[in-house]
């Protein structure tokens, strides 16, 4: 995309200026819709969600952190709170999302489930960074 007037969605500037939009997906990521993530969350917040659960379909099982930017914007575009998931690989990554955006929960499902990391590591990991943890 090259200028914000191509598209009627929401458009942000990433690393090195590039132009883009968040894509909702269904069925796993599998067919997606023409509506952006910051449209629809916004949409959810003004039928009466509680909270966004923010899956980034690009990060998700990729063991490599969470998406930031998405993150930090999403905070910025609604005003309950927000649950970072999809990308978290070990303790580091929720440290670094806490620390990175307001996220106000991090979730993670695979390293769970495949034993690669337990919670109570991501816990004492997060908490031995200053960050408010709740207790098992």
């Amino acid at each position: 995309m090259n200028s914000t007037s191509e598209t009627t969605h929401t458009v942000l500037e990433v690393e090195g200026g590039k132009l883009c939009w968040w894509q909702c997906t269904v069925k796993g990521g599998r067919e997606t819709a023409d509506l952006d993530a910051f449209e629809l969350a916004r949409a959810c917040e003004a039928l009466g969600a509680g909270e966004i659960l923010l899956n980034c379909i690009d990060k998700d099982g990729q063991n490599s952190g969470f998406d930031h930017f998405l993150i930090g914007q999403m905070k910025k575009s609604v005003s309950i709170p927000v649950i970072a998931s999809s990308g978290a690989g070990n303790p580091q990554h929720f440290v670094d999302v806490f620390k990175a955006t307001d996220a106000d929960a991090g979730l993670a499902a695979g390293i769970f489930h495949r034993r690669e990391v337990g919670i109570e590591e991501v816990k004492a990991g997060v908490a031995a960074a200053g960050i408010p943890v709740r207790p098992i």
